[in-house]
């Protein structure tokens, strides 16, 4: 914690000496902010954010699943307009499908897993990518799929043998 408000401290300071110069018309030298400062932040920002879309996607367990559900409503889902919904209230835009947002991002090996990214599965009966859900720790996602609606998944041996890829947009 200590060092996230070390970066901010510094960020602080850099925009008051940045508006003194501004006002003053001088030229004063500031402090810069290392690779690691930036890299820090930018770690807990992504993390804030994939806590804060987590969140909202809770809001809706238990809303029913409907395969081709509408896009921009909240009734009912199927798994990729959960996903598009709740990531697009934070900024990210994803494509409609779950073989479309398989696609974006930057793949993410099944090792290094963080809360917020979509994980990818095949379903029978249909070839290739089938199913999304979110990531949400502790070998459990985020979806929706048959009876109940949006649920907490387990990541169990269903869900690992249909295992297709992940990939993170945030």
């Amino acid at each position: 914690m200590m060092k996230l408000h070390q970066v901010w401290s510094k960020r602080l300071a850099i925009l008051a000496l940045g508006t003194t110069i501004a006002i003053s018309g001088g030229v004063i030298s500031s402090p810069q902010l290392t690779k690691a400062d930036t890299i820090s932040a930018s770690a807990t920002s992504t993390s804030s954010k994939a806590n804060a879309i987590i969140a909202f996607g809770k809001k809706y367990l238990g809303t029913p699943y409907k395969f081709g559900a509408k896009v921009g409503q909240t009734r009912n889902f199927d798994c990729s307009t959960l996903t598009k919904y709740i990531y697009g209230k934070y900024g990210v835009s994803l494509p409609r499908t779950a073989a479309q947002q398989s696609k974006v991002g930057r793949h993410v090996s099944k090792s290094n897993w963080q809360k917020g990214d979509l994980l990818f599965f095949s379903v029978p009966g249909r070839p290739g990518v089938g199913h999304v859900g979110v990531y949400i720790g502790n070998n459990q996602m985020l979806n929706t799929y048959g009876a109940g609606g949006v649920k907490i998944t387990k990541l169990n041996s269903y869900w690992n043998s249909h295992y297709i890829t992940a990939r993170r947009v945030l």
